[in-house]
């Protein structure tokens, strides 16, 4: 490995916490500083949509943001797919994946090699590279990204103290919601800092980072586009359900921003409702063709409608799981998340932990 290179190694308590957007975050203010950065993800999760590709599309969409140029990113070196597993609980994958490691980062010569960890300290541990072991094997300072449930939040932290020991860099909180921000300032951040767990960033909860675009409503309710397939990149904050008289739903409706509306494909009251409203998306099921007047309407309003061969219940269950699942893959989020970063994460105390002074 170059000897130059620090390895700062980016991993979670728990999947979807915000690895990815805060490598975009980390990334964009080193280099604003005239850091030299490289980027990897040794454990791959996402191969690419585009045929015949074998690029993960979070390291793909990472390269394509940061500019960086090939030489600086190292694609996966193993998907943890169902083959892959079964070929090595079977005896017939025998490598020794942290000499492959090490031989995988030395092309990578840089200030810093953002290398991105799986999705808990555990994942990885069949092929020695979970993220504990990761550390050790390339001695890398640890920066965990935890998304913020309750204070409890504090076992996890210690236990992952616990197991990466001095490699334990600091943490960043993440999805705070504003009513417990005081609360993580005043009680859980002067706790971990005591007990030697540096706080480099609380970010408080963010909508807009927590959307969906319709775009992936689409694909994750294999649904038929009725009008406005233009604007699937219309992001989706709330899930609203129709199943109400009018009058109570508009003032439902009312309440809402940026909504994902769910309502039977025979309730053409409830659909103009929605329309009327800060709705993104209608999304229709029961298999029922909506009156032309309702696609007309949306059409003058480019709200995308959706039919689905859905139930309601299941409709609901598929887009809320969505919005925990939530992927970085859209620009607003990145510029978003960019200046989140710069606001509530302390770049400067992460350069110091590192040993990194750049020239001002």
């Amino acid at each position: 490995m170059a000897k130059s290179a620090k390895y700062l190694l980016i991993g979670s308590t728990e999947a979807y916490s915000g690895k990815s957007a805060t490598i975009l975050g980390i990334a964009d203010q080193l280099q604003a500083k005239g850091i030299t950065i490289a980027y990897c993800k040794p454990l791959g999760n996402f191969l690419s949509s585009n045929q015949g590709s074998t690029i993960e599309e979070d390291v793909q969409f990472i390269t394509d943001i940061l500019k960086l140029p090939e030489n600086m990113v190292g694609s996966p070196l193993l998907f943890m797919d169902a083959e892959t597993i079964e070929k090595r609980l079977g005896g017939q994958d025998s490598t020794d994946y942290r000499q492959s490691l090490q031989d995988y980062l030395q092309p990578l010569n840089s200030d810093v090699v953002l290398v991105e960890g799986a999705a808990t300290l555990s994942a990885g541990t069949l092929f020695n590279l979970s993220l504990p072991k990761v550390a050790q094997t390339i001695d890398a300072a640890v920066l965990l990204v935890a998304r913020f449930h309750s204070v409890l939040l504090a076992d996890a932290l210690l236990f992952a103290k616990q197991r990466l020991g001095e490699s334990l860099l600091g943490v960043l909180i993440n999805d705070i919601p504003q009513d417990k921000l005081s609360r993580v300032k005043t009680t859980l951040k002067p706790f971990l800092e005591r007990q030697e767990i540096p706080v480099l960033g609380m970010l408080p909860r963010n909508n807009l980072l927590r959307s969906v675009s319709v775009r992936e409503l689409v694909d994750q309710l294999q649904a038929k586009v009725l009008c406005c397939p233009d604007r699937l990149d219309l992001m989706v904050e709330t899930l609203t359900i129709g199943a109400m008289n009018v009058n109570a739903a508009l003032k439902y409706l009312r309440k809402g921003v940026n909504m994902a509306v769910v309502t039977g494909g025979d309730r053409p009251d409830l659909q103009m409702a929605a329309l009327e409203t800060s709705t993104h998306c209608l999304i229709l099921t029961g298999q029922v063709q909506p009156q032309s007047v309702i696609l007309r309407r949306a059409e003058e309003f480019e709200i995308p409608v959706l039919s689905v061969d859905l139930d309601t219940l299941t409709t609901v269950e598929i887009i809320d799981k969505s919005f925990g699942q939530v992927h970085l893959h859209e620009a607003i989020k990145v510029e978003c998340m960019q200046q989140m970063m710069n606001e509530y994460f302390d770049i400067e105390r992460l350069l110091k932990l590192l040993g990194l002074n750049p020239a001002l």
